[in-house]
């Protein structure tokens, strides 16, 4: 049974029934596309914030609107009309923006529910102080907010031609061009990233046909990893950017499992092994390897399901299922495709490259690494200060890090709804129809809750922080609900401070032994609840993580030391990426050479979400390089000449790998989307700082300053289990479930 359940088992079954193997992945492949097309599409939400179970005071008040009032299924858009010359006492300016406003109802209540006016209603906060703008108001159904592209086609069709501009802005507008825009970057980020990818792997194997395999692969991997959340997505919302981070990971995971493993089968059949023995040794090293950096990646991104967010949780899951789906494949799939190809992966060959990777993969000997490996070997101590040095500094400017919503500040120059904020802050005073809702529990028409209300409104117009007030009070529901538009960007932290003053000051003041309960929502409201929770859950994601993959690395590799080490060094990584993440997006230091936009904060979330993705693909290649270093240690019982044969006989590998993460990461990085420029920016720069500084200097250093204390493990862990990693092939165990000290 043990048997059974090992990487060499898999390995050898899936290539002695390739066949068979390839048509359950194909079907698997045909279910995956079919639950995209019928059911992802209707999963995805725009909505970053997601649900927070913690109930916060935002979700308190959303609950008793709903309960109270039933839920509202509208949402609100607003038409900016604007003239150059007319005012709105012009017949011609009425004329229009009558005839736009009937146009826009006239499209039928499933796509329009009701609009008005100036001209109707004479509400002089519709119009702007020079009376060249005015504002048109519309109610959509939010079940189908989809139809706005509807109403932006009328409104193009109404202003072709004539003298005005008119823009458009609000909920649905807002997701529209963000569902586009990210699914834009989407494209790009697979573009870049995938021929990128391809040039690397050519390089690194020198045959094209080898270079192709890793990237089906990965594609294969990543749609049966959607096809599952597609499922996920009936139980619970997904966050459209979900897809992204799929791809992202998928892509970069999946390329780089395939790599390992296709590389060592080259390497097994340079010895001489049958296509087969090949295989199978193949899956008792790299594809072991594969599985436990595997199990790190998730034990790391399993931190997110901690985050009491329906968002953190759903892209938890989402990278979960496409690491499991890339793990899987490399283990299963990818034998059964050697066996099929067999030495038919070398087509395509280049010549010049073949031998020059085939010499070095023989050696280990020669080139730039060997070097490097030789430098760090000779003066362990000058270079771990020296690279160590350079990680602290780049680190420093972490402590001005700051996380907040980045709001229309995030999205492209161009889009509809940025332009319309501009207008609608420079001529009403608020960007976005995105008010602060204040929900008041209490008897409408007691004297003391109106007298509250009224103190209320008069501090709030007395704050710059706020934009009048509409009050409509429910005395069926006895409930009374207060909207007042925030000025500026309304998830900016002029907003977030504001939302603190009436939370903090102006509602406990008004309503100080008042029988009524003022709570606050509303957008702004609700991320400045999920800033918070992110804050205090934080420390404890990360001490889950820390502590889980302590305790695997330590059963993986039977040492006290390698697991502290390996935690140090990678938190050491983290550091330095959440550092220049803020000199570069905060302080703008290189932003306009990289083509990326200066913001004032980190998203909320993005550093927790890197920290799980980094510390997960660091610690890969953590296992991989350490296992190739013990097998060497094993083999000659020499910790120095292991760890300089570990790093020499990986060093190809890795930085082939490496730069496919970086490549990938980079495409999306150039999208047109700040959040997942940061998300990109940072992954890149972590594994290419986890590659080059961390994996060719401080662990070599570390591990020869250390010498055999590596490999210690006190007596009294002796019954820990033993799995055992890299080893000579299908003689050596795969997994004892009870062990001793080595």
């Amino acid at each position: 049974m043990r048997q059974k359940l090992s990487t060499t088992y898999l390995a050898r079954t899936s290539a002695q029934h390739p066949w068979r193997t390839v048509a359950i992945w194909l079907g698997a492949f045909a279910l995956a596309i079919a639950l995209i097309v019928s059911l992802l599409g209707g999963a995805l939400s725009t909505d970053a914030t997601g649900t927070l179970t913690t109930n916060p005071e935002s979700a308190q008040a959303d609950h008793l609107m709903t309960e109270r009032l039933g839920e509202s299924n509208t949402i609100s858009e607003i038409v900016v009309v604007r003239s150059g010359a007319l005012t709105v006492d012009d017949p011609t300016y009425q004329a229009f923006v009558e005839r736009l406003t009937a146009d826009l109802i006239g499209l039928g209540e499933s796509v329009v529910l009701s609009g008005t006016n100036y001209f109707v209603t004479g509400d002089a906060s519709l119009v702007s102080a020079d009376r060249k703008t005015t504002l048109i108001t519309i109610t959509v159904p939010k079940e189908s907010s989809a139809s706005i592209k509807n109403v932006h086609t009328l409104i193009d069709t109404a202003v072709a031609g004539s003298s005005f501009e008119t823009l458009i802005t609000g909920q649905a507008t807002l997701d529209m061009e963000i569902e586009q825009t990210a699914s834009k970057d989407l494209a790009r980020g697979e573009g870049i990233g995938l021929t990128a990818a391809l040039i690397i792997l050519v390089l690194v194997f020198g045959a094209v046909a080898a270079a192709f395999l890793p990237v089906l692969l990965a594609i294969m991997a990543i749609a049966i990893a959607l096809g599952a959340t597609a499922l996920l997505g009936q139980a619970i919302e997904l966050p459209f950017f979900v897809l992204n981070v799929m791809t992202m990971m998928g892509l970069a995971v999946g390329i780089d499992y395939s790599l390992f493993v296709v590389s060592r089968f080259r390497e097994e059949r340079a010895k001489g092994q049958t296509k087969i023995d090949a295989i199978a040794a193949t899956g008792g090293t790299a594809g072991r390897t594969v599985a436990l950096s595997g199990v790190t990646v998730g034990v790391a991104l399993a931190g997110l399901l901690l985050m009491p967010d329906s968002s953190s949780r759903a892209i938890g899951m989402g990278a979960l299922l496409v690491v499991l789906a890339a793990v899987l494949s490399a283990m299963t799939l990818l034998p059964a495709v050697l066996s099929l190809m067999g030495d038919r992966i070398e087509a395509l060959h280049i010549p010049a490259l073949r031998g020059r990777h085939s010499t070095q993969s023989a050696t280990g000997t020669g080139g730039f690494w060997a070097w490097s490996t030789r430098t760090v070997m000779r003066r362990p101590v000058v270079s771990l200060v020296i690279a160590g040095g350079l990680l602290l500094a780049a680190a420093f400017p972490v402590l001005d890090l700051q996380q907040g919503e980045i709001g229309m500040a995030g999205l492209p120059d161009g889009l509809m709804s940025k332009n319309a904020y501009v207008v609608l802050e420079q001529e009403f005073g608020f960007g976005q129809d995105l008010p602060a809702i204040i929900v008041i529990d209490g008897q409408t028409d007691l004297p003391t809750v109106q007298s509250a209300i009224a103190t209320l409104q008069a501090k709030l117009d007395a704050d710059s922080g706020f934009v009048g007030a509409e009050i409509v009070p429910h005395a069926d529901a006895n409930l009374t609900i207060m909207q007042v538009q925030l000025a500026g960007d309304a998830t900016g932290d002029a907003a977030n401070d504001a939302i603190k003053r009436l939370r903090s000051e102006y509602i406990p003041q008004a309503f100080a032994g008042v029988s009524a309960t003022a709570l606050v929502t509303g957008q702004t409201a609700r991320t400045l609840d999920l800033t918070t929770v992110n804050n205090r859950y934080t420390p404890f994601v990360i001490m889950f993580v820390l502590g889980l993959s302590f305790i695997f690395l330590l059963i993986a590799f039977r040492s006290i030391l390698i697991p502290i080490k390996a935690i140090v060094l990678n938190m050491l990584s983290v550091a330095a990426t959440y550092g220049l993440l803020v000199l570069v997006f905060q302080k703008g230091v290189g932003a306009d050479l990289l083509g990326f936009q200066q913001v004032d904060v980190i998203q909320t979330g993005l550093p927790l979400f890197i920290f799980a993705i980094l510390f997960g693909l660091s610690m890969d290649y953590h296992i991989f390089l350490l296992s190739r270093i013990r097998e060497h240690y094993q083999e000659t019982g020499s910790n120095s000449e292991a760890v300089a044969m570990g790093l020499q006989s990986t060093s190809r590998l890795i930085s082939g790998a490496a730069l496919i993460m970086v490549a990938v990461f980079s495409g999306f990085a150039l999208g047109d989307m700040v959040a997942l420029q940061q998300l990109g920016f940072g992954l890149g720069v972590a594994v290419l700082l986890d590659a080059t500084i961390v994996r060719s200097v401080l662990v070599p250093a570390s591990m020869r300053l250390a010498g055999k204390w590596n490999w210690y493990l006190p007596n009294w862990l002796g019954w820990l289990p033993q799995i055992r990693l890299e080893g000579s092939g299908t003689a050596q165990p795969e997994i004892e479930l009870a062990g001793s000290a080595d």
